[in-house]
Order: C-alpha cells, then structure tokens, then sequence
C-alpha cells in the first residue's frame, strides 16, 4: 500500500498534544510577566525615591517639587511621574503617580488591571520607605 499523506486521526492527535502543551505554558507565561511588572515597579519606586533622597541632600533638605527638578537626577522621572498634579502614567502594567513637594514627596505604583498586570501596590513616601499595600 502507497500512503500519502496523514489521515485525520493522526492529525486530531497532533492538534490535541498542541494544545495540551499551549495550557500547560500560556499561563505560566503570563505569571511570569505578572512578575516581572512587579519587579519593575518597586525598583521604579525605588529610584524615584532614592532620587529625591538624593536631591533634599544637594538641596538642604528640601525635596523637589515638580517633576524636571527631579530630572536632574533621574532621567526617567518624566516618564513616571506627569507634571500635572494627581496625573497618572502608564508604564510596564502599572500606574504611577507622584506628588512631590518642598516638604516631602508620596510615590505610588498601583497595578493597572489587578490579577492580570500585578497583585501589589507599591508606596514610597518622604524618608524612602517602600510599603506594599
């Protein structure tokens, strides 16, 4: 006998190894992820805050209070922290807000869609303790 070709049994087993393999992996992809936005997001709140640490100390002991003073020593706090206060931004599957002032600042990394992008929200305030809430 001349086969060419497979027949449809042999293919349903294929489609059906696939797809058993693609539940196995797809979520184990999307926690991985998951922690890697939260991973980011507290080393994120964490420079940002080592930041202003480090700027109340050039500055005795005032803290910066819009976000291109705080540029001066973190090029990336524009893409954190929006110059219109109480704004949020968007980055990496969480939100951040910032409010600085002369006299102290609040960082927050709050989760964009909880359960999918991140479980914890992450906060910073003046003297640059990170809590999870």
């Amino acid at each position: 006998m001349n086969r060419k070709g497979f027949t449809l049994v042999e293919i349903m087993i294929v489609v059906a190894i696939i797809a058993l393999l693609a539940a196995i992996a797809i979520p184990n992809l999307l926690s991985a992820r998951m922690t890697a936005n939260t991973a980011a997001a507290k080393s994120n709140i964490r420079s940002l805050s080592t930041a202003c640490e480090t700027y109340s100390t050039a500055n005795s002991g005032a803290y910066p209070d819009t976000v291109a003073r705080l540029t001066t020593f973190i090029a990336s706090a524009g893409s954190y922290c929006a110059d219109a206060a109480g704004a949020v931004t968007a980055v990496q599957g969480y939100n951040y807000g910032c409010t600085l002032g002369t006299g102290g600042y609040t960082l927050v990394a709050s989760p964009v869609t909880v359960g999918t992008t991140g479980t914890t929200t992450y906060t910073a305030t003046t003297g640059g303790v990170l809590t999870p809430l």
